[in-house]
């Protein structure tokens, strides 16, 4: 696995999920829906190797418990 361009990738997600964040808002079933869908497509690109997955499944959390608390103070 070519883990220099994974994390790259990585990196790109991030910024775009930023921009969906701002562009549709976190409470927003398009947002979510990119996000399932984007991060899917990652796994599936890369088999679905369980670092993979590890790092899919903490970035969901990570926005998630982003989206959580912001919920929380608003």
């Amino acid at each position: 696995m070519d883990y220099k361009k994974f994390y790259s990738e990585i990196a790109d997600w991030i910024l775009q999920s930023n921009q969906m964040a701002s562009k549709h808002g976190m409470g927003s079933e398009i947002f979510w829906k990119w996000v399932m869908d984007s991060l899917a497509g990652i796994s599936e690109r890369y088999g679905n190797n369980s670092l993979v997955l590890e790092q899919v499944a903490m970035l969901h959390k990570w926005l998630n418990d982003f989206y959580v608390k912001s919920v929380m103070k608003g």
